[in-house]
């Protein structure tokens, strides 16, 4: 199936990454990716989408493992839901890990189950003390089942809970530390928030130690007007917004040793386009590791 998209194949590189961004990886792009072999850090993909015993979609995976390192990023594993953590989930997980030998495993901060049934978004939190310790008992159970440290990304917000009492930058950090995990900061997000809820994005950045912070998103999103003002919807179908670069900007002077990663989910453009997004991050980081040692 596909081979001959790919001649002579290299060995399946280490599970570290290399020092440039990278892309997600989507099922319209597989064939370009593997007949061009662009340049990059790696490719992330959603870890549901593989949990099959095979299938194509597997095939082109292993495939673009055998170049390039792996970031497998859920949107299932639901760690703010009061329903009980899905054994069936965390083993099918367990088993793509086992295969791919991702360098990365990730999840939001959010919830997305109730009763046993899945919503089709990641939705908010309220951040209180009772929803921290919630929250990272979960996680430590998922990197004891998983035998590996995850990833937990911020979430977009669209209103604030009433009952939160922790700024959700402190929260992020305290969940991090507590539960020993890592950070997946997405740029995009913190951007959307805090337009939509008033407060500073440099905040945000400032509250997080670099050591925790270990991957950067970069996405594009929407302006929709209101008639109480604009609202900023995180969409993942454009090109990431200057705004959002000049945040990066920041993050990248932060956090010097997190891998940056551009997502783009619909309307999707040709490969060559998210490349060059990757390269636009690439240049950036290189700027503030020369003004570092400057």
């Amino acid at each position: 199936m596909a081979d001959s998209l790919v001649a002579a194949a290299p060995p399946r590189p280490a599970a570290g990454v290399p020092a440039r961004a990278g892309i997600g990886l989507r099922s319209a792009h597989y064939g370009a990716l593997l007949a061009t072999r662009p340049e990059l850090g790696l490719v992330e993909v959603h870890s549901e989408n593989y949990f099959g015993a095979g299938g194509a979609p597997l095939h082109y995976l292993e495939r673009a493992r055998e170049r390039y390192a792996v970031s497998l990023h859920g949107v299932g594993l639901s760690l703010g839901s009061a329903d009980a953590l899905d054994p069936a989930y965390l083993a099918a997980l367990k088993r793509l890990i086992a295969r791919i030998e991702p360098a990365l495993v990730s999840d939001h901060l959010c919830w997305c189950s109730v009763d046993g049934r899945y919503l089709n978004d990641l939705l908010p939190l309220p951040y209180t003390e009772e929803v921290l310790a919630h929250v990272v008992e979960r996680i430590q159970r998922v990197q004891d089942f998983l035998g590996r440290r995850i990833l937990v990304e911020n979430p977009s917000s669209y209103l604030r809970f009433c009952q939160s009492e922790i700024p959700e930058w402190e929260f992020l950090a305290a969940v991090a530390a507590r539960a020993d995990c890592e950070v997946l900061l997405d740029v995009n997000n913190v951007y959307v928030s805090s337009r939509n809820l008033g407060f500073e994005a440099a905040d945000y950045l400032r509250a997080l130690p670099p050591a925790c912070v270990r991957e950067i998103h970069l996405a594009g999103h929407m302006v929709r007007p209101l008639p109480e003002g604009e609202l900023l919807i995180d969409t993942h179908d454009a090109p990431v917004a200057d705004a959002v670069w000049a945040l990066y900007r920041e993050a990248a002077r932060r956090f010097p040793q997190a891998q940056a990663l551009v997502e783009w989910d619909s309307a999707l453009p040709a490969l060559e386009v998210l490349v060059a997004e990757a390269r636009k991050a690439d240049q950036m980081c290189a700027e503030c590791a020369d003004a570092l040692v400057a």
